[in-house]
């Protein structure tokens, strides 16, 4: 890269006598003169007191102003918002997940581009902080960092860790009569102890670590928890790599290159991650306007070993992980297997073969959450994408912890996640069924809502391996079990998921890849005849704006594919 200014845009700002009154706003607030020589420099700052995901970030941004002004620029903070998944689960509230991605980014793009900004450092936490805050320093594509916020500590309750994926499935075993009114109460107590994002290779985890192989967060960052004073400094430093970046003009999409997405998509298949990633890197590779799609899934799938024993499938949680030698110990295995470009830039300058340098070839035989290459816990990936006259377009498996990841059976329809619930909850939902969830994709939804209420409830149950699950709408990261997710297209864009009737015999078949609906094209076409979607369930507002805009679930759910 060719050095340049270091005030690049700070100069636009203050040059010629037209622009001097822009350089009394900035008087207002304290800057002296010698501050129009140095960087502006964004901190999108996510803290809020709504999730312990993000009321922990406060202190990670003062860090970070503190490493901007040590190396001479000038922070300048505005707050994202958050929803929190966890507390939203199974409520309307769900609805304005998904929603959140887009308006992060929109913040980060109209902050950064209205204000001309040099750069932006992002601090993000809970699950759409991380997608949302990429696609807008994508979008903005100036010198860019992410800060993520830092995993939970484990809660403990009778000798076992807990996180919160334990107090969905502990409320199905109460269901079932399996647990305690009491032991169900301080599960429910003690799963969340304090600051950071959920604990296991959920969402949240998935997303920070697959930065962290994208190259646009430093090592290690990425499972570290939120209480440690390694979080804070840390953040600090993120700062100041941040401020060599801009003088450097190393921007985001120098970053993110298509090799650089195949580096992070295998560090998720190696760890177990979340079903989310797929959607969030469809959309994060369309900010970047880099080719890549659903397809690509698949293509890494089949090379990319599962090489973590994580939850929600798996053992240990995401401290465990950075106990083992975190994300570049994982990356190391991967690069030594030919599995990694380590050729591609990361935000410090260094290429990915040289941040992994001093990293041990193979992992400590003192831990088992990290196998060798030649140990797997799966030969091949665990993020399957699924076709059949079900899902054209694909739809999304996580087919790892499953005994028979294939099942056929009788369709159990529901239009709305509220009565799938009360089903499983009721014990009307029996071994060998396919429970339907649709009219809640992107649109239809509207917002994909995710689906742990009724898995975490099956999982509760005992049917975790016996009763399939296929939806147009979402899994949390914490999901596991016989579920298909994003069934693309979707019910209310005309999908066949929406003629599936009560009864009907469904095969989910994870290693054909199959997703099929049993019945002859001559039925389905008297199916079709006179259908019409649903009135829209929202027509005003954020979420109205979102369903008329939002692109399939297999391009991401993006609202500006045009």
């Amino acid at each position: 890269m060719a050095d340049t200014p270091i005030n690049r845009r700070s100069i636009n700002i203050v040059d010629g006598k037209s622009r001097a009154p822009n350089r009394s706003m900035f008087y207002a607030m304290g800057y002296e003169e010698a501050d129009f020589k140095k960087p502006m420099v964004g901190v999108a700052n996510g803290h809020s007191t709504i999730t312990p995901c993000n009321s922990g970030l406060q202190k990670l941004t003062d860090a970070a102003i503190e490493g901007i002004e040590e190396a001479g620029g000038n922070a300048q903070v505005f707050g994202t918002p958050t929803i929190s998944d966890g507390m939203a689960m199974g409520t309307e509230g769900m609805k304005y997940s998904l929603v959140s991605r887009e308006v992060i980014s929109d913040c980060i793009e109209t902050c950064v581009g209205g204000q001309w900004m040099d750069g932006v450092l992002v601090v993000g936490g809970c699950d759409k902080n991380m997608p949302g805050g990429m696609m807008g320093m994508l979008r903005a594509n100036v010198p860019a960092i992410y800060v993520y916020g830092g995993t939970i500590l484990p809660g403990r309750y009778k000798g076992q860790d807990l996180n919160i994926v334990s107090v969905f499935e502990a409320v199905g075993q109460n269901a079932a009569g399996n647990m305690s009114d009491e032991d169900l109460l301080q599960i429910e107590k003690r799963a969340i102890p304090g600051t950071g994002s959920c604990g296991g290779m959920y969402t949240a985890n998935t997303m920070s670590s697959s930065f962290e192989a994208l190259g646009l967060s430093l090592p290690y960052s990425s499972t570290m928890a939120n209480p440690h004073d390694e979080k804070e400094n840390s953040a600090k430093d993120s700062a100041k790599v941040l401020i060599e970046a801009i003088k450097k003009d190393l921007k985001p999409r120098d970053i993110v290159t298509k090799k650089a997405i195949e580096n992070a998509v295998a560090v998720i298949m190696a760890t177990g991650g979340s079903t989310n990633a797929v959607l969030h890197f469809l959309a994060i590779a369309h900010a970047a306007e880099v080719d890549w799609t659903i397809d690509d899934f698949e293509r890494m799938r089949k090379k990319v070993p599962v090489l973590c024993d994580l939850k929600p499938s798996g053992k240990y949680l995401a401290v465990d992980l950075h106990q083992a030698g975190g994300i570049p110990q994982v990356m190391k295995v991967l690069l030594n297997a030919g599995l990694l470009h380590g050729d591609c830039i990361t935000i410090s300058g260094q290429t990915i073969a040289e941040v992994l340098k001093d990293v041990p070839d193979v992992p400590r035989a003192d831990q088992d959450v990290i196998r060798p290459i030649d140990k797997p816990m799966y030969a091949e990936g665990h993020l399957a994408i699924l076709k059949g006259n079900l899902s054209p377009e694909g739809a999304v498996a996580k087919i790892t912890g499953l005994k028979n990841p294939v099942i056929t059976g009788p369709a159990r329809v529901f239009d709305d996640e509220q009565s799938a619930l009360k089903a499983i909850l009721d014990g009307k939902i029996k071994a060998g069924d396919v429970m339907v969830l649709r009219y809640l994709g992107p649109k239809g939804g509207p917002g994909m809502p995710e689906m742990l209420a009724p898995t975490g409830a099956l999982i509760g149950a005992g049917l975790g391996e016996s009763v399939g699950l296929i939806t147009d709408g979402r899994f949390s990261g914490g999901t596991w079990g016989m579920v298909v997710g994003h069934v693309a297209p979707e019910a209310y864009a005309g999908g066949t998921i929406a003629f599936v009737n009560e009864g009907d015999s469904i095969t989910i078949d994870a290693h054909k890849l199959v997703l099929e609906l049993h019945v002859s094209e001559a039925e389905l076409s008297k199916r079709r005849e006179g259908w019409k979607a649903p009135a829209p369930r929202y027509t005003r507002g954020v979420q109205a704006k979102f369903a008329f805009n939002a692109s399939s679930a297999s391009s991401g759910a993006v609202l500006d594919k045009f």
